[in-house]
């Protein structure tokens, strides 16, 4: 365990030091696979692991869903997921920053980014909250935490990441996600509703829209509704694989992109570079995670771990709390693909070993991940939205997401103490 340790220890160091993760853990698998093996034997095996993770099927489902976010971002369909949510929830003490969270879990169920979510909310929801004297605060914190459940909401890029490493069906992963995604939206909204307790001023009411107004505004969201039903529905159905439903999702927002006419051929060849650029930061993270795994499990460090916790004789509960423990001191320094990647190969046989669902692990990773979009000092969603806003000091952004941030820690021990939240209705739609 301790050549593991010292592996982990240098990847940390090299990520301080501003080296890309690919690099990191691909320069510390090379070296370490080389002096475990041999060189010879490294250079043969080495190939072959890269080939195999490149030609994989499965990882095919990623860019696909990248696609389809991209071109649902273009198609400016979080307008109307705003509208919506406005004409039922502005008229409440907080209500827009409510409306900003529950469009953020609309638009997370087609886009599948965090980043995007957030930054797409930041420019649709940021002017009215603003216009009704919203501080500051409170409107950059909803729409920081309203944007991290791009990834839990599915479908999920980070998901499929995490199905990919283990193996689980990325089918009853989205399906996993959807309950504890509802539970975060109201987790949030609380969050909403404390804050303007302490400070009414903090969130004023806009106008109360009639309910004419209202259905007006729901039969806007159609297109959201008809691709998330289509996409979702299909794969759940059986009618697709989630390789198909994504290239389905994509072919869908396209379409909606096409009709209302916001693609040019320019727009269009951005929208597939720009997909191209992140598959293939992915793709490179993925393999280098692949070669720092492939020397983690040489070193026999997962198995270690099993047998260190069994001598101790803790309980899989503590287990699991020490695991949330080490996620949440993590997330204060490094981004959620880090720390999927770093983790979950270590983690993961440990927690098989102990009983633990990997559907329900998953969802479980997920959530921890999201709490380190928010929290200092990385925060990527609240460095995102000083870029999109830089009028507004990154101090209170940080303080406007840490009611949310206490709101993630309720729903997370919510999830441990329940795990059929997460598990209901994979069992009902995969009899899992």
């Amino acid at each position: 365990m301790e050549k593991s340790l010292i592996a982990f220890a240098i990847v940390l160091v090299l990520i301080f030091l501003r080296v890309p993760l690919l690099f990191s853990m691909s320069l510390v698998g090379f070296v370490g696979i080389v002096l475990e093996l041999g060189l010879n034997p490294a250079l043969a095996a080495i190939p072959n692991t890269i080939i195999e993770a490149g030609m994989s099927y499965s990882l095919s489902v990623l860019p696909l869903f990248v696609l389809m976010g991209n071109f649902a971002v273009r198609a400016r369909l979080s307008e109307e997921l705003y509208a919506a949510s406005y004409a039922f929830l502005g008229h409440r003490r907080g209500g827009l920053a409510s409306a900003t969270i529950v469009a953020s879990g609309g638009f997370g169920a087609i886009c599948g980014s965090s980043i995007a979510t957030a930054v797409t909310m930041a420019k649709v929801a940021m002017p009215s909250m603003r216009k009704y004297g919203y501080s500051d605060a409170l409107a950059t914190g909803s729409i920081a935490a309203g944007g991290t459940l791009g990834i839990l909401i599915p479908p999920s890029v980070i998901m499929i990441i995490y199905g990919i490493l283990t193996e689980t069906n990325i089918g009853a992963l989205f399906a996993a996600g959807v309950l504890p995604g509802l539970l975060a939206i109201c987790c949030y909204i609380g969050a909403v509703y404390f804050t303007t307790i302490r400070d009414p001023t903090a969130g004023p009411r806009a106008e109360r829209m009639g309910w004419g107004q209202r259905m007006r505004t729901l039969r806007s969201i159609w297109g959201v509704v008809l691709l998330f039903s289509i996409v979702m529905g299909g794969m759940y159905g059986g009618v697709f694989t989630p390789t198909e439903a994504a290239g389905v999702g994509a072919g869908g927002a396209f379409v909606f992109a096409l009709f209302r006419r916001v693609l040019t051929v320019r727009s269009t060849l951005n929208v597939l570079v720009e997909s191209a650029s992140t598959t293939t930061t992915m793709f490179s993270i993925l393999i280098g995670a692949l070669l720092f795994s492939t020397y983690i499990n040489y070193t026999g460090m997962p198995e270690e771990l099993r047998d260190f916790v069994m001598r101790l004789g803790s309980s899989p509960l503590l287990v699991i709390l020490a695991m949330t423990v080490i996620y949440l001191v993590l997330g204060c320094v490094l981004e959620s693909i880090s720390m999927i990647l770093l983790t979950v190969p270590v983690f993961f046989p440990l927690v098989a070993h102990l009983g633990y669902d990997p559907v329900w692990f998953g969802i479980y990773v997920v959530c921890v991940v999201e709490i380190s979009l928010i929290t200092p000092p990385v925060g990527l969603n609240v460095f995102v939205l000083k870029g999109v806003l830089p009028d507004v000091p990154l101090r209170t952004i940080f303080r406007g997401v840490m009611p949310f941030v206490a709101a993630d820690i309720v729903r997370l021990a919510l999830l441990i103490a329940f795990p059929s939240i997460s598990l209901l209705l994979p069992k009902l739609l995969f009899n899992y």
